[in-house]
């Protein structure tokens, strides 16, 4: 097996599909189809089976899947260890991160660094899924979960408190609830993967219940264009909801867990000068927001 045959290899084993795995390369269907023909020709290994919900691995597929995972991993551990000897600050640098965070913060970051840094391009990935660093599909993430890989370089950016947010005219229509009566004769703004995974509808730690759902959104933004619609009450970490000019209900509580957000690079990446000055920028933005010298009071 040649690394560039694995490639194609692996795609097809994540995505199941041509298509998928067509999609994932930049390349079309046929091109998946006739890499995977020759290298199951070179292999002399019937690698899938291909049946109606996609292509799945032979035993033979199995075992290749095992030995293309460590060249995956061989050939980024040599190409980060290359790109970490770089002492210019120049080139390519991805940034994945919410986009929430990336229009509040990664964005006007990367304004002030283009002055200082102009041969430093970055690439900004807005997304609600873990992209993977050891993969090379981002070179610094910002999460909002600490992640615990060892190879990995962590660092927290903020810690901030959650309130509960509501619009003007939410308010007006519908005042202000009342504690421990479940939110009834109110409508609730809900982050749809903790609804996907069942969990119950809580406001600050209180539960929900009796609320009707306004609305749902998969990414933070949404949320937060969601309340300020006026369709429902919502939880807000403080610097975002106080931002964007919502009022903040029942101001005296907040929410037991606060909405922390991590910095993190891969460390065979630490030395490199263009990793460096945007990591660097990064946390200056962050920074001022933690003393709360951009966020109206």
């Amino acid at each position: 097996m040649n690394w560039d045959d694995t490639r194609f290899f692996l795609a097809l084993c994540r995505e199941h599909t041509l298509r998928g795995a067509a999609r994932q390369l930049g390349v079309d269907q046929a091109t998946v189809g006739r890499r995977l023909a020759a290298l199951e020709q070179a292999l002399a290994a019937t690698l899938f089976l291909r049946s109606s919900d996609g292509y799945r691995l032979t035993p033979p597929g199995e075992a290749a899947y095992s030995a293309a995972l460590k060249m995956e991993q061989s050939a980024h551990d040599l190409q980060r260890r290359i790109q970490g000897m770089d002492d210019q600050p120049s080139g390519q640098v991805r940034v994945a991160t919410t986009d929430s965070l990336a229009v509040d913060f990664v964005i006007p970051a990367l304004a002030r660094l283009r002055q200082d840094y102009p041969h430093v391009q970055v690439e900004v990935k807005a997304s609600a899924q873990m992209l993977n660093l050891a993969r090379r599909e981002a070179d610094i993430a910002i999460r909002t979960i600490k992640p615990d890989n060892p190879d990995l370089l962590v660092r927290r950016l903020a810690c901030w408190p959650v309130g509960l947010f509501a619009s003007q005219g939410y308010l007006q229509r519908h005042g202000v609830p009342l504690p421990a009566n479940g939110f009834a004769g109110h409508s609730w703004v809900a982050w749809q993967p903790h609804l996907d995974a069942g969990q119950a509808a809580t406001l600050l730690d209180e539960s929900a219940d009796q609320a009707q759902l306004g609305c749902s959104a998969n990414t933070s933004l949404l949320i937060r264009q969601a309340i300020g619609a006026g369709l429902g009450l919502g939880e807000l970490p403080l610097v975002a909801g106080l931002r964007d000019g919502l009022i903040r209900v029942w101001p005296e509580r907040q929410r037991t867990q606060p909405y922390e957000v991590w910095l993190v690079s891969h460390a065979d990446l630490r030395h490199t000068a263009r990793v460096d000055v945007v990591v660097q920028a990064l946390v200056q933005a962050f920074n001022t927001s933690t003393t709360g010298r951009d966020v109206p009071g």
